[in-house]
């Protein structure tokens, strides 16, 4: 979904809670790091469905997939305490510049990034951070893009396990595997190369999955978002459809 449509795909509703497919390109709330930008997810959606709703975490703006809301305050107090003791698994799909291996556990602390626009009497203490992941396939492209005449690529499957800003863009970069189309973290001629060449001009990472227990009804609750055209067609593109159908019908992407 592009996000100049007005109504956004939701996934799962009742009467404590509603998830949407988040597009990619969509702030879900006001920010005065985009002061330009006017339209939310979060306005969008009380629109839609005529009523407040009040976010339970949050997906950088290019981002896309599951955001979770909860339909009251209190509702979104008990969501936010599962997040925050880390009840919630959450589900990735990204692209990364390189061959990453097989798979791998990122346990590095990340400070928090600075706001430019707010003076700050020392530094933050850096905060634990958390990432497991797991390559699902890998492609080299025939093209010369930077230092040799191929490029090589990875599809990951990463679960975060703690909540920082940035955390899976910040943790990739850290192990010198950024993800496609990240401005801040990435590589800016492989950026421009799936742009413009590719046809996908926007940061390859989706959040697939949130499973976690109803904080009312105490039931189990698997929510998935699917790809967009953009990401869905460069799947298809590298050849790596079979392999993410599989991982995503066999129900893989909780078991890392």
């Amino acid at each position: 979904m592009s996000p100049s449509e007005e109504s956004l795909s939701v996934l799962y509703q009742d009467e404590h809670i509603i998830a949407i497919n988040k597009p990619s390109g969509l702030l879900v709330h006001r920010s005065p790091i985009d002061r330009h930008e006017t339209r939310f997810a979060i306005q969008i959606l009380r629109d839609q469905i005529g009523q407040y709703v009040y976010p339970a975490h949050r997906l950088d703006k290019p981002t896309s997939g599951v955001l979770l809301f909860a339909l009251s305050p209190e509702v979104a107090s008990l969501i936010g305490q599962a997040f925050q003791t880390h009840q919630v698994e959450k589900d990735y799909l990204a692209v990364l510049r390189g061959y990453c291996p097989d798979a791998g556990h990122i346990d590095y602390p990340l400070t928090e990034e600075p706001d430019k626009r707010i003076a700050r009497s020392k530094p933050a203490a850096p905060q634990e951070a958390i990432t497991d992941y797991r390559r699902l396939a890998s492609y080299e492209l025939d093209a010369h893009i930077e230092t040799y005449p191929q490029s090589r690529y990875s599809l990951v499957l990463a679960q975060p396990k703690t909540g920082r800003r940035h955390q899976l863009r910040r943790h990739f970069k850290h192990i010198s595997h950024p993800i496609i189309g990240d401005a801040k973290h990435g590589r800016g001629r492989h950026n421009r190369y799936f742009a413009e060449r590719l046809d996908c001009p926007r940061l390859l990472l989706h959040a697939l999955q949130l499973r976690f227990i109803h904080p009312l009804s105490k039931l189990e609750i698997q929510l998935k978002a699917p790809l967009d055209h953009h990401f869905s067609a460069l799947i298809k593109r590298f050849h790596w459809e079979d392999k993410f159908k599989a991982e995503w019908q066999d129900e893989k992407v909780t078991k890392l």
